[in-house]
């Protein structure tokens, strides 16, 4: 293999949405493009499905249950540090209550709000593509 290829970290997100606004999660100083919006989720595991991983990774991040309602498009992006292909789905909660348990906080937003957000670069396309369907 090629030393210049880097290897693509398969990642899911959730689009979850609620009485027509949409939850965004603000990455923490901790985190990597800390201070930047993003749509909740996280790496799939080996042996996980996307979709099991999705619910998983809702369950551990902000403590709800989630029913996947649709796929989005797949979407590869580069960032300076590693390669990523981010898998989003559109969600609603099921059951739990809502915390932040890995973010700085998480605010639920309208379509027009979405717009205006300073977003994690590989969301944008997330988030645009999420507004053609509403």
């Amino acid at each position: 293999m090629n030393a210049t290829l880097k290897e693509i970290t398969q990642v899911t997100c959730a689009v979850i949405i609620d009485k027509n606004k949409v939850l965004a999660a603000l990455r923490s100083r901790q985190m990597s493009n800390s201070w930047k919006w993003e749509f909740p989720g996280g790496k799939i595991d080996a042996g996980e499905t996307a979709e099991e991983c999705i619910v998983r990774e809702i369950k551990e991040e902000l403590s709800v249950e989630i029913r996947i309602q649709e796929k989005l498009t797949p979407i590869t992006y580069a960032y300076p540090d590693k390669t990523i292909e981010l898998i989003p789905y559109i969600c609603q909660i099921i059951g739990g209550k809502l915390l932040a348990v890995e973010h700085e906080k998480v605010c639920w937003f309208t379509a027009e709000e979405l717009k205006s957000l300073n977003w994690a670069d590989a969301d944008v396309q997330v988030m645009q593509e999420y507004l053609t369907k509403i």
